[in-house]
Parts: structure tokens; sequence; C-alpha cells
């Protein structure tokens, strides 16, 4: 399938929502290879509603109805799907300050996410108004980098969580930016923030190696640039091994495809950011050939 039918293809099932394309090419032969299709949104800041037609910007695009008409599509075309978001789901409309994050998880289970991570933001209601908004989330948190311990939200998030999707075996992990400056400590009490990096590598070192998973994909609101944070998706990228996929999110970057980094071993790693607000999701296919499941170089990126 060529590149342009798929990007028409995706735009017109939006009827309105963008949708980041994939990369540059397909496989020659797809049809004799398994595919899992990888979507994301971040800092979609409690943006519920489509965007006005007076809106200087936005004039009638996103909003959560839009979006799940799209992943309803996606799903009745494809078989193996996953839905992530990298962070900041909270604040930004009334909806966040009426009902402090209620709303958008109902939102997000009824969408069928498969898994997050925290952003900034999603402390803002503080700990406990987490855990009063996450009753009504039914998909894992995922915050490898924030020590929960001597919080309320001990064992409430996860350090990574595995998806079993036909015959791929996926590992995914999150990464939270630093909080002293962007957060009231009263928000987060005693959280501990790790540095990102030395826990990426540990963690998709024992997700590629320990459980055999096939793609290792890390849920980042680290931030895009090394002009915008000291931690941030391209050093991530760079400084680690074993991970094939940051999704990434905090800096509201809108990358019209997703970008391919080279990690310390030279090997690829791909960057997608999708803006914010739901304006635009984001899809990345992954094509399998018959060889181990856990062989890095068996995965066709697409």
């Amino acid at each position: 399938m060529e590149r342009r039918i798929f990007l028409q293809k995706s735009i017109v099932v939006g009827a309105g929502l963008a949708i980041s394309p994939s990369l540059l090419s397909f496989p020659k032969d797809p049809q004799n290879l398994e595919k899992i299709t990888i979507l994301h949104t971040n800092d979609t800041h409690s943006n519920i509603e489509t965007f006005p037609a007076t809106h200087a910007k936005y004039p009638n695009q996103g909003g959560v109805a839009r979006r799940y008409a799209l992943l309803k599509e996606i799903r009745k075309q494809e078989k193996n799907v996953l839905l992530f978001d990298a962070g900041d789901i909270f604040q930004g409309t009334p909806y966040f300050n009426k009902f402090h994050g209620e709303l958008e998880m109902k939102l997000m289970t009824h969408m069928g996410y498969d898994c997050a991570t925290m952003g900034n933001h999603d402390f803002d209601a503080g700990l406990d108004g987490f855990i009063n908004a996450y009753q009504y989330g039914k998909f894992p948190f995922v915050c490898s980098n924030y020590n929960f311990d001597n919080t309320i939200l001990k064992d409430v998030t996860k350090e990574y969580q595995i998806f079993n999707k036909g015959p791929f075996k996926v590992g995914v992990f999150g990464l939270g930016v630093g909080l002293n400056g962007l957060v009231a400590k009263a928000h987060f009490q005693d959280t501990e923030w790790l540095k990102p990096i030395p826990i990426a590598n540990r963690i998709a070192k024992h997700l590629r190696f320990e459980e055999k998973c096939d793609l290792v994909i890390c849920l980042s609101h680290l931030g895009y640039k090394p002009k915008q944070f000291l931690d941030n998706d391209q050093l991530l990228a760079s400084e680690t091994e074993n991970i094939d996929l940051i999704i990434g999110g905090h800096t509201h970057t809108f990358l019209p495809k997703p970008e391919i980094h080279f990690n310390r071993l030279g090997e690829k790693v791909l960057i997608n950011q999708v803006g914010w607000a739901g304006l635009a999701m984001g899809r990345i296919d992954f094509f399998l050939g018959e060889k181990k499941r856990n062989k890095r170089h068996d995965l066709v990126m697409v």
C-alpha cells in the first residue's frame, strides 16, 4: 500500500481529527507479515469538545467524539491495536475545574486506552485528587521514575506493563519530568523523582531480554529537545539501548511524522509527539517477520 493512500484514508476517517503519519515506506510484502498498530496521544489537557467554528487557529478541530469515531474505524480494520497516552491528561478547560479529572478518566476508559503515564499537570489536583479520579480509570499508569513509596500512590501505578497482541509481546514503561518548580510541593508531597536515563536503560533491558518483548515502548513526559529541557526525548534516545519507540509529551510538539534517531549502539529509535489538546492522534505500524520475536532486527518499522 502506498503511503499517500494510507494518509488519505486516515484523514477521511478522522473527519476533522488529524492523524500523525507513519514512517516513509511499507514492507514490500506486508501480507505475509504480522502487523501491530500503535496509536497515541499526549497533552490532551481536558479538551473534551471540538474547538468552536470561531476559533482563530483550530476551528472545528479535535474533540473526544471524533477521536472515538476514528478509533472505532481503525479497530475494525486492524486486529492488533494498542492505544497509549504520554501524560498531561488533566488541566486546561472548565471540565477539569468542575470534575477534577473524573470525566477524563471515564472517557479514556470508554475509548479503550491501554496505558498512560503521568505528566506534571496530572498532579494538579494533588495525589488524593488523582486517586479520586483514577477510580474511574480502567487502564494502568506506568510511572517508572517517580517513586511513590512514601505516598498514597504506592502500588497504584506500575513500573512497566506488558501487552500481548496476536504474536506480539509489547513492553511499555513511562518517564516523567522533574516536579520541583513545575508542581506545588503540596501536590506531589513525598514523591521522589529519579533520573530517567538510568531507569530507562534498566527497564528496557529487562523488557527486552528477561521478558522477551518484541517491542519496547517508552511513554515519555520529558519534553522533545535539549533546548527545552535538560532531560528530553532526543537525549533519551541517544543515551539508551533496547527502546524501539519513544512516545513523547510535555512540550506540545507536533511532529509531521515520527523521527528516526539512533541509540548508543547505533540502532534506530523512533520519536513521535502529536501536539496537544487532542488535535491529532499518532499512528505507527510495526511488522513482524517469521524469526524469533525477541530479535530487534526482525521488526520492520514503517
